[in-house]
């Protein structure tokens, strides 16, 4: 098995508190920003940052989806980590200032399969989830700039 790994990156023009209380808003945030391939969103316990547990079922593709039950914690250097109990998948939300723009970088990590799906595995599902985290951070970017609708056009 070998590790998986999807990284997008998106610029936000929005403090940085802003930002990272955003996106460890589990109760209201979360479940405005989530895209159509997130379904069944529910907080199990707490609600923000450390110490929450929210659950859903990550549509990856029109065959494949996985139920996750996230564990969050976050660093002292302020990244939320959500931990699956079910698999060996991990997301981690980090962010940066410079100035008034802040960098979020979305990293998902988990073990693949062996063989030839391994290859597969690891040569597309990154750009797949790819795309469905870029969705992710240009909803945030809305939610951030006062609600509404994600800017049109900006690359994740």
């Amino acid at each position: 098995m070998a590790q998986v790994t999807a990284v997008t990156d998106h610029h936000i023009e929005a403090p940085l508190a802003a930002i990272r209380s955003a996106i460890a808003d589990y109760d209201t945030v979360r479940p405005r920003i989530l895209t159509d391939h997130y379904g069944d969103y529910r907080v199990l316990e707490g609600g923000t940052g450390e110490g929450t547990v929210a659950a859903w079922t990550l549509q990856a593709t029109q065959k494949r989806s996985r139920d996750v039950v996230a564990d969050v914690t976050v660093t002292a250097d302020g990244e939320v980590v959500e931990t699956d109990r079910n698999s060996s998948m991990v997301t981690t939300w980090s962010t940066h200032s410079h100035g008034d723009v802040t960098h979020v970088t979305i990293t998902t990590t988990w073990q693949g399969a062996g063989g030839i799906g391994g290859f597969f595995e690891k040569t597309f599902a990154p750009k797949g989830l790819g795309r469905i985290q870029a969705e992710l951070l240009r909803r945030l970017e809305a939610e951030v700039r006062g609600g509404g609708e994600p800017v049109a056009g900006v690359a994740g």
